[in-house]
């Protein structure tokens, strides 16, 4: 790659970035006092981080079954409101096993 391809990159990335964050402040101009579009501008950052940590938890190893039971531990520890580094060690405690387990099979 060429640096005028990598700046038409660049340039390309950066408007498109821009905009999206650009455009709602310019279209709104007074506080948004709709209860259901404030809870629901609230909770997307929650949606769209699910949506891109999701599938990447399934993918990230070996066995679809052991990702499975990482995120099943992640996710019961954390309804139990433990700290995130007792649900991330968990997780990965319970990967690295699955994974041992799974490879013994």
């Amino acid at each position: 790659m060429d640096n005028i391809q990598f700046l038409i990159y660049l340039l390309i990335m950066a408007g498109s970035t821009y905009l999206i964050r650009a455009v709602p402040f310019a279209a709104v101009k007074k506080k948004i006092n709709n209860t259901f579009i404030r809870s629901f501008l609230y909770y997307i950052p929650y949606t769209v981080l699910t949506a891109m940590t999701f599938p990447a938890a399934l993918y990230a190893t070996n066995s679809m079954i052991s990702a499975a039971l990482g995120l099943a531990v992640a996710i019961g520890i954390a309804i139990w409101k433990k700290d995130l580094t007792i649900v991330a060690v968990a997780a990965c405690v319970t990967v690295f096993v699955s994974e041992y387990v799974i490879g013994l099979l």
